[in-house]
């Protein structure tokens, strides 16, 4: 829970911009006297027109410096004389969909964590009645939400499906600190199952990391070996699922799958080659 930090999210909710990943980096790098010069600077290269109103649309994890650091940010947007919006606690996924919805006039949705919620969990609601569930045990989906904000949102989350999947929450953030022993980044880094969540042989487990924006998932077979499935596979096995419904479909539909330059390189070629997409 030592450290902490800003992510900052394109007005269209997306990633930043290279641009202004350049610009952040001029800021956060400026010392306090050089701070008015700087920004007046960024404003001329960027071409930003000052006598817009600018809105600023704010959240933040469960970390304890977390707090402080909004109210900053709160301070910092009311001496420029901007406005702000403060969604309080919520994932980063979350605030992304936020700015989306706010910056498209609720186009792409409603900017409310209920508005969140209803649309994911419709689509997911559809999505599922188009696979093949062997049964009771493919229901129940045990989640180590890292000690994080993702426990607290997917706990609100919960009564939006309750009869197509059947959620247990591990690492809470109850009982341990953020991402000690659990997480993601650890499932990942070590290949085993986090500490505080109990494993039995082909139960299906997933792992947020702290701000619940990556997610990691992972099953035991029955000779006790760990299995991890990571980004590029469940990209893979999502766009295998899609290309069999647009199949039955028989339209004419094109597929894409956006990765990253950190993919790796197999799944990649797979992708293309293989699955042709």
């Amino acid at each position: 829970k030592e450290d902490n930090g800003v992510k900052l999210v394109d007005p269209l909710g997306e990633m930043l911009h290279p641009s202004w990943e350049e610009y952040a980096t001029q800021l956060a790098n400026a010392e306090e006297q050089e701070l008015q010069k700087v920004i007046t600077e960024i404003c001329q290269k960027a071409a930003v027109n000052l006598h817009k109103d600018a809105s600023v649309f704010i959240g933040r994890d469960t970390r304890p410096s977390s707090k402080k650091l909004s109210q900053s940010v709160i301070d910092g947007i009311q001496v420029l004389g901007g406005h702000y919006h403060d969604y309080g606690l919520v994932t980063t996924p979350q605030l992304h969909y936020m700015v989306c919805c706010q910056n498209t006039q609720g186009q792409y949705g409603k900017a409310t964590l209920e508005g969140y919620y209803e649309k994911l969990s419709k689509a997911f609601i559809e999505l599922v009645k188009k696979s093949h569930c062997a049964g009771e045990s493919q229901r129940h989906l045990k989640i180590d939400c890292a000690n994080g904000i993702g426990a607290l949102k997917l706990s609100e989350m919960k009564p939006y499906f309750p009869q197509e999947v059947l959620i247990h929450i591990y690492n809470d953030g109850t009982k341990e600190k953020l991402n000690h022993l659990c997480g993601a980044d650890f499932v990942k880094v070590h290949q085993k199952p986090p500490g505080g969540l109990d494993m039995k042989p082909n139960e299906r487990c997933c792992s947020f990391d702290g701000d619940a924006d990556r997610i990691v998932y992972y099953y035991k077979d029955t000779a006790g070996h760990f299995h991890l499935i990571d980004g590029d596979k469940i990209a893979t096995l999502i766009s295998i699922f899609l290309k069999e419904l647009l199949a039955k479909v028989k339209q004419n539909f094109k597929m894409a799958v956006v990765q990253t330059a950190y993919a790796n390189g197999n799944s990649t070629r797979y992708l293309q080659e293989t699955l042709q997409v």
